[in-house]
């Protein structure tokens, strides 16, 4: 143990006995005992009768032979969780407290373990002395070269005795079976989120206090979760070490791989509660959740106009801006991407590349066949909250909601008449300007609304 502090008994002793400290010629600390200089000796003479084990110590060879008792005689005050050494228990009473006793000298970062600082300490250095024998990897330690070797073997003898799911650490078993028994003894104390383990919780308060303290070496750019960094500082140096053994893409993250490799397996773990589709990304299911619920929480800062996706908001803004720089060659029409320009050329061409596989009527775009499959389905996906009628389309129930709420946002500038519906606003728009653009093909006559052709070209089949 290090050198006793100036009050405490071991100091005191030394100061009326005249005893001088001893220095390690190995570590140069120095100890009130001559214990710790056995830690460096070859000598150890005392052995385990169980294990074959050797120790230099006996209250090491005690506390060993603990391991094998299966006694624990230290039991945590605030949990019922016991501990075979009193040093077990200090460390663990720390996860209750949050005391973090060991501070690294270079950044400030604070462990509640030494074992962890000495780990910690490793990533400044960057030395990885620990290097993969299947794969270029290299590790700072050797438990995580340990870990990373099954991702290549395949072993995964833990398994969950409740959803069968197997693990290829024990501690990744511990870890998932608390979401099993919903044991979150972590509590934010900002919001009511609580959480399984202690770096969760570290993790999520971050969210309320904005810090961000991985920054990248590059660009400067900061993160609030070291696994962020590590990913960002890979679109600097390109590398993508995680290679799909089916088509040999690469990726620069092993989620992602993981995600792409279910293109090839067809997995779509992730199942809707409301209409049962599966998708394979939970971030599919929880965009394909919106359909149901109707949530836009995408904002455009121009029009407020809501999106249910980010890429939608993102295409609609491109609007507001004059940046319209790709062109239609056969009516000079401008576009701000070549996807809105693509389907625009569709109106000229009259290219209809999406095929219905029930009737074969085809569809210039990929949304207008998706509705038109949903009258061979029956699938009616938007529900009105109020009276429960569904609907085939997002923007039918839209127009629908307004018979509820009786408002009329479209109002005629030359009258103030209000109207629920734009192509109304439009028909009766026609009435103040004279405008008549259905013309009847028959004898030519022409009529502001498309209802009244109708009916003319009515008169012609009785002649």
């Amino acid at each position: 143990m290090p050198a006793a502090s100036p009050t405490s008994p071991t100091a005191l002793k030394q100061i009326h006995t005249k005893e001088e400290p001893i220095e390690s010629n190995v570590c140069e600390e120095k100890f009130s005992r001559s214990g710790h200089l056995q830690t460096y000796s070859e000598d150890k003479s005392l052995g385990c009768f169980v294990s074959e084990r050797s120790f230099a110590q006996s209250g090491a060879l005690k506390n060993h032979l603990q391991t094998h008792t299966e006694e624990k005689p230290f039991e945590c005050t605030e949990c019922p969780k016991q501990f075979a050494h009193s040093s077990s228990l200090k460390s663990h009473h720390r996860t209750h407290t949050g005391d973090k006793p060991f501070e690294c000298t270079l950044c400030q970062r604070k462990f509640a373990e030494a074992g962890a600082l000495k780990k910690h300490l490793q990533t400044h250095t960057e030395e990885k002395p620990f290097e993969c024998t299947a794969c270029p990897k290299q590790f700072t330690h050797s438990s995580s070269l340990k870990v990373h070797l099954q991702t290549h073997t395949e072993d995964k003898s833990f398994t969950c005795i409740v959803c069968i799911k197997k693990f290829a650490q024990p501690n990744y078993l511990k870890i998932h079976l608390k979401t099993h028994t919903g044991d979150k003894r972590f509590n934010c104390t900002l919001c009511p989120s609580r959480f399984a383990q202690s770096g969760e919780l570290n993790k999520h308060f971050r969210t309320h206090t904005g810090e961000k303290p991985f920054e990248c070496i590059v660009c400067q750019r900061k993160f609030a979760q070291a696994g962020a960094l590590k990913g960002h500082l890979r679109t600097h140096t390109g590398d993508k070490p995680y290679e799909c053994a089916v088509c040999q893409k690469k990726f620069a993250e092993g989620g992602a791989l993981k995600c792409h490799l279910r293109t090839h397996t067809g997995e779509r773990p992730f199942e809707c509660t409301v209409c049962q589709k599966r998708f394979a990304h939970s971030s599919s299911l929880k965009a394909h959740l919106r359909i149901h619920t109707g949530d836009k929480p995408f904002e455009c800062a121009v029009c407020h106009k809501k999106y249910a996706q980010a890429g939608a908001l993102r295409i609609h803004l491109q609007n507001h801006t004059e940046d319209k720089r790709f062109e239609c060659t056969a009516c000079q029409k401008k576009f701000a991407d070549t996807r809105a320009l693509k389907f625009h050329l569709r109106t000229h061409t009259g290219e209809k590349p999406f095929g219905c596989t029930v009737c074969q009527r085809k569809f210039a775009q990929p949304g207008a066949l998706k509705c038109h499959l949903r009258t061979h389905t029956r699938d009616r996906p938007f529900e009105c909250l109020v009276c429960l009628k569904r609907f085939v389309e997002s923007g039918t129930l839209k127009k629908h909601l307004q018979t509820h709420t009786a408002e009329k946002p479209f109002e005629c500038t030359f009258c103030q008449k209000r109207f629920a519906h734009s192509r109304d606003l439009e028909k009766h728009c026609h009435t103040h300007t004279d405008d008549k653009p259905f013309k009847c093909t028959v004898c030519q006559r022409t009529f502001p609304q498309s209802a009244s052709l109708l009916t003319h070209l009515q008169t012609h089949l009785h002649d």
